[in-house]
């Protein structure tokens, strides 16, 4: 993985919306269809043909096109960011997750928000679940591992668990 590569020719702004490296691929999907429509309709206009409406854009695209002020009416413009979204896709810093239960969208944009303005600003993250880690999470980089659940606590400090419950036990 590139991360070098990314950060130094994206200029584009991902917005908490955008959480895993799937969003990208269904954001450059989007753009990849709205370049051809937009395409067919400016040939269309220039041989006389009347054209239909814009075509709508998803909740995601919107944003993205808001924060990064983007205008996909000129070629050159919707070139650049399918482009960029490529390499994105391809080379974008990938944190996982696990966790005990499922995470709601709101919690993992506060924490992709997080992610980038600490790590990477065009991280994106994974999402994995595991109910045998009781609580807590697990994070996996590309070369380090951190278990921060209740399961790992309780393993790291079993001979305390077990000390402890055998002076209740013996105080009885």
């Amino acid at each position: 993985m590139n991360n070098d590569k990314v950060t130094q020719n994206t200029v584009y702004a991902l917005p908490d919306e955008i959480i895993t490296r799937a969003d990208i691929s269904r954001l450059l999907r989007e753009v990849e269809v709205l370049d051809s429509e937009l395409t067919a309709i400016a040939v269309r206009a220039g041989v006389g043909v009347a054209t239909e409406q814009s075509p709508r854009l998803s909740t995601n695209l919107s944003a993205f096109l808001t924060l990064n002020r983007i205008d996909l009416k000129e070629n050159q413009a919707r070139s650049g960011l399918i482009k960029q979204l490529r390499e994105l896709k391809d080379d974008a810093a990938v944190i996982h997750f696990t966790f005990a239960s499922t995470a709601d969208q709101e919690s993992l944009a506060k924490l992709v928000h997080w992610v980038r303005g600490a790590i990477n600003p065009h991280a994106v993250i994974e999402i994995g679940l595991q109910p045998s880690l009781i609580a807590g999470v697990m994070v996996r980089t590309e070369n380090q591992i951190h278990d921060l659940s209740l399961r790992n606590a309780f393993r790291s400090h079993a001979d305390f668990l077990v000390k402890e419950l055998e002076n209740l036990r013996v105080g009885r």
